[in-house]
């Protein structure tokens, strides 16, 4: 918090960085511009105790640099806590890149990104996320080796986005047992929203799986598309969180579990791909323990991404991605039944035992 005196007046006035209600702990933000691609990207390096701070970089039309600011806040210090309770030895860090993909991402943009990521000199390594492809990391990857999710025919592990799927689906299958008994989704009534590359892929499980799937996206030719593939249902409705449903997979942006849908959800169990599903961690975790709803710590399920593109870093085969990510299941299990037993939100029993790791480490350092 800082002051200003105005006219003989103390005002209080929040920093506009340290004082963020996002900021945690952050050990460093960097703001990066260039004038001639266009640039805006931030930079966010939450935590690099149990090695150097690895996420993706999103690219989104934010409706103020504050947002981004924000949003890249939150991200970088969920990426620390993925990488903990996943047993990973990496930080947590994020980029976001302020423009619309669609229109402004250019190869110069690009390009100039990946010397800013470089002159980090390794402390953050990038991967692709929101408004980003395999091709752009490999574009990266011409100007930084601190770039992971590069394409397979250039020795990388490819697109994360079927990994992440598959270990939101081992987490909502756990989820499922703890919360019906068995992990069988058959027929179940399951609310899919957001359809990218996740969504869909998650999509995909659930179908084979025989559950009873609803898709929402804010793209209707994507909407047409999934169905197509899929035979499952476009929801038509106006309020997704007031219809009936075993499960709610948010698979789009974060903080869809909020003050306004809160009251109105009546999904017994919360369990999908987006980060930062809850607006108020405390706040809406207790909220969810109140009201018996079983939720999927989001940046445990949502794991398998990173697990993928860690892969490139320590040299192991698809056969071990596979293996960590169905670890999930267990994880998963072991939380929620740790939060039971504890009688604490499952939010905080995985931030727990994330934190743990990282305090563990730390101590051997000093």
């Amino acid at each position: 918090m800082t002051t200003e005196v105005i006219s003989g007046k103390n005002i209080k006035k929040i920093s506009p960085v340290f004082g963020q209600f996002s900021f945690k702990d952050h050990e460093q933000i960097v703001f990066c511009n260039d004038k001639d691609t266009g640039l805006k990207a931030i930079i966010g390096i939450h935590n690099t105790v149990l090695g150097p701070a690895l996420g993706g970089t999103r690219m989104w039309q934010y409706a103020s640099e504050q947002e981004a600011l924000n949003d890249v806040l939150r991200l970088s210090r969920g990426m620390t806590y993925k990488s903990a309770i996943t047993g990973l030895n990496l930080g947590g860090g994020k980029a976001v890149i302020i423009g619309d993909a669609k229109t402004q991402k250019t190869p110069e943009l690009m390009l100039r990104f990946g010397e800013f990521v470089h002159g980090l000199g390794g402390k953050y390594i990038t991967a692709e996320d929101v408004g980003m492809a395999t091709s752009d990391m490999d574009l990266v990857r011409t100007v930084t080796p601190y770039v992971t999710g590069i394409s397979q025919d250039k020795g990388g592990a490819g697109n994360p986005s079927p990994i992440t799927a598959y270990g939101t689906f081992m987490g909502m299958k756990a989820a499922a047992k703890y919360a019906f008994g068995n992990d069988d989704l058959e027929n179940r009534v399951i609310y899919v929203q957001g359809i990218g590359n996740v969504g869909e892929a998650l999509v995909e499980h659930l179908s084979n799986e025989g559950a009873k799937v609803f898709i929402s996206d804010i793209n209707q030719d994507r909407l047409e598309e999934v169905r197509g593939k899929y035979s499952v249902e476009i929801y038509t409705g106006n309020n997704i969180y007031a219809e009936e449903m075993d499960i709610y997979a948010p698979c789009a942006l974060g903080a869809t579990i909020n003050d306004t849908t809160l009251p109105q959800l009546k999904a017994k169990v919360i369990a999908g791909a987006a980060n930062n599903q809850l607006a108020d961690e405390v706040k809406h975790g207790e909220l969810l323990r109140e009201r018996g709803i079983v939720y999927a710590p989001d940046f445990l399920i949502n794991a398998g991404g990173i697990i993928n593109v860690y892969a490139e870093l320590e040299n192991y085969g698809r056969q071990e991605i596979i293996r960590k990510t169905e670890n999930i299941y267990t994880t998963t299990l072991e939380i929620l039944e740790t939060a039971e037993k504890s009688d604490i939100t499952t939010h905080f029993a995985a931030l727990s035992i994330a934190q743990s790791r990282i305090d563990a480490r730390k101590a051997e350092k000093a």
